[in-house]
């Protein structure tokens, strides 16, 4: 918490900074405005504009994404996974991530996702550690408790479904600004999502930057997604995903919170639709926190190994 204190102090001397060591070609530099050092429980944030290119728009995005306008997060939810015919089963979960970006020469962020129910799986985990260095792939460890036995996962696994829910693990965790291209097709105003699963209609013409996503990766999973952004925050609201034959096969949805003037804008519903399968897996986020004063040595091998959660 010391440490803590001492680096929001001299954080909080500076206006701007640079949110990336360099920029895409024609990319401007994108200015974070840093929260106040006399707020610890405030986020820096960064306001998205017109004229912003897609390169841009989705660097914010994945600020959002990450929660990098904080320098730890911390959260409590329930996975709903819900077949074609309605029967549901759930799963609660602990989310804990730290962002490096700021202090650290080497990492970017690293993040850990833990089962804590239903008892049978309790325990199974999901460590990534993600680098700076945009060529190096991130390092990813599954926890198996049936097992007691550490998995290393290959950036080649991360198509894999996350925990047995519609997220990919690339989805869900791993995925980063420098794995896909990025296009604008332009700004709309969103139709709204009606949710199968609460009935609620989302975003209903929420003004929006459209932008399409192609995956560096060859073959992949899917070909394209269509990205939703959110032009109060540059969250990404929405996504339309399709196979690699053109086909739109799954659909998901992003709902977020916006802390008034303390500039947090974290996720607290999350939908995914499989519309082959009729799949669905469904969200729930709370209990969350920002800035608590987490520990790096957390994020390690040997806490996925603990008993108990």
């Amino acid at each position: 918490m010391k440490r803590l204190a001492v680096v929001l102090g001299l954080f909080s001397a500076l206006l701007l900074f640079t949110l990336f060591r360099s920029s895409p070609a024609g990319a401007e530099e994108l200015k974070i405005q840093v929260a106040p050092g006399g707020c610890p429980e405030c986020c820096d944030f960064i306001e998205p504009h017109e004229g912003m290119s897609a390169d841009d728009l989705m660097r914010i995005k994945y600020w959002i994404k990450y929660t990098k306008f904080a320098r730890d997060y911390r959260s409590d939810g329930n996975f709903y996974l819900i077949d074609k015919s309605g029967l549901s089963r759930s799963r609660n979960f602990n989310r804990f991530r730290m962002l490096l970006h700021r202090d650290n020469r080497e990492y970017d962020y690293k993040d850990l996702t833990v089962i804590t129910d239903p008892q049978n799986i309790k325990g199974l985990a999901i460590l990534a550690w993600t680098y700076k260095e945009p060529t190096r792939d991130q390092d990813i460890w599954l926890w198996l408790p049936s097992l007691r036995k550490i998995r290393k996962v290959s950036q080649s696994e991360a198509d894999d479904a996350a925990l047995g829910s519609d997220w990919t693990t690339e989805e869900m965790s791993t995925r980063r600004w420098e794995d896909e291209t990025y296009k604008m097709i332009g700004e709309k105003k969103f139709p709204g999502f009606t949710s199968k699963y609460n009935g609620k209609t989302y975003y209903k013409d929420t003004d929006c930057w459209v932008v399409e996503a192609t995956p560096k990766r060859k073959p992949w999973y899917y070909s394209k997604r269509i990205v939703w952004i959110d032009k109060r925050h540059g969250g990404n609201i929405f996504d339309e995903i399709y196979d690699p034959l053109g086909r739109k096969f799954k659909v998901q949805l992003k709902v977020y919170e916006i802390w008034g003037d303390k500039h947090c804008v974290p996720q607290v519903h999350l939908e995914a639709y499989d519309l082959n399968t009729g799949h669905s897996t469904i969200n729930e986020i709370g209990n969350i926190r920002f800035n608590s004063g987490q520990d790096e040595n957390y994020f390690t091998e040997k806490t996925l190994m603990r008993t108990k959660w």
